[in-house]
């Protein structure tokens, strides 16, 4: 269905515009990821909450769509545990207004699944691989799927994606001397290395202070050997790309402890649970819910997410010391 009316581009009181969206879809995750769930999955919420419906989903989407975002990423917990996730797919594909169709999976189910994913409309692909060596994969997510999830890889370029990026959280004592080995893997590999730097969250903290690596360090090594900084479209995430001319593949830095990581903040998100969330370190989250029933309520609810973006704030003040209110990372889609 047409948008019957366009409205204006969400922003807010520091001249920031949002394109992009991170639609958390479940906060249910069958891995145990040291730096987000370490003991498993534990349900959030009431015992008589649910997450976002199909149409729900729909209409919250359409909405962003109609205040100028263009890509929407589908997050969990893992969002191809819903049995309806190619249905979320297409069903955002299909928005008018909507470029870019993103996921960020952990790909256990991506061999069998990554090309009903593509013909839904699925256009980019984020997997989660935080070690090149089985038993370090094993230790740190709690799951002996490493040859599964690399088959998925394969699998995602058989099927015609030209780059997969490939999330990996380096921690000191753990995984970060396989730096030069996750270099050399992408060499001759269309794949995008994205290096997340660990953050603090409410239930992190010894973590945190054990495992950190800050990724100036990162940046340093690899401008030393030739990488150089790519520039950014407009809805883009936030990580800095470099690219090396005898490269074939990329590296992208996300690094939230640098001073001005928020100036150029351009995403909001929708928890499973749809409530807005500001930002991945700020509040309780403003309950959307109610205005996802009929189609007609659309520009009140744009108008109270918009009323809501002119109380967000300049930065999430991380290299202050503060950690938000967020107790891991899955529970907001990350």
């Amino acid at each position: 269905m047409e948008r019957c009316f366009v409205a204006q581009q969400f922003h807010d009181n520091y001249e920031r515009k949002f394109y992009y969206l991170r639609l958390s879809v479940t906060d249910v995750c069958n891995f145990k990821c040291t730096y987000c769930l370490p003991d498993g999955y534990k349900p959030s919420g009431s015992r008589n909450s649910s997450f976002l419906t199909l149409p729900e989903i729909k209409r919250v989407v359409s909405a962003f769509a109609a205040s100028g975002t263009s890509k929407v990423r589908i997050t969990g917990g893992e969002p191809s545990l819903r049995k309806d996730f190619t249905d979320i797919i297409a069903t955002t594909a299909q928005t008018s207004g909507i470029e870019k169709v993103a996921t960020t999976t952990n790909g256990y189910r991506m061999e069998k699944h990554v090309g009903e994913w593509r013909e839904a409309g699925l256009t980019h692909i984020n997997v989660s691989v935080d070690s090149l060596d089985p038993r370090m994969f094993h230790q740190i997510t709690g799951q002996n799927r490493f040859h599964q999830v690399m088959a998925g890889i394969d699998r995602a370029f058989e099927v015609g994606y030209e780059q997969v990026k490939v999330n990996v959280v380096l921690m000191k004592n753990l995984n970060y001397q396989e730096l030069p080995r996750f270099l050399d893997w992408i060499k001759h590999r269309s794949i995008q290395l994205r290096f997340i730097e660990l953050m603090q969250t409410g239930e992190m903290d010894d973590l945190f202070q054990n495992h950190h690596v800050s990724g100036t360090s990162i940046r340093n090594h690899l401008i030393a050997n030739g990488w150089l900084l790519k520039a950014k479209e407009k809805n883009d995430g936030p990580a800095q790309v470099y690219v090396h001319p005898d490269y074939q593949g990329e590296i992208g830095l996300i690094m939230p402890y640098e001073k001005h990581f928020c100036e150029t903040c351009n995403r909001l998100r929708i928890s499973a649970l749809g409530k807005l969330h500001l930002c991945l370190f700020g509040e309780e989250g403003v309950e959307l819910r109610d205005l996802l029933q009929t189609e007609d309520q659309q520009p009140e609810l744009i108008a109270r997410i918009q009323a809501h973006l002119r109380t967000k704030s300049v930065s999430h003040f991380l290299h202050d010391g503060h950690t938000g209110m967020t107790p891991h990372l899955a529970s907001i889609g990350g």
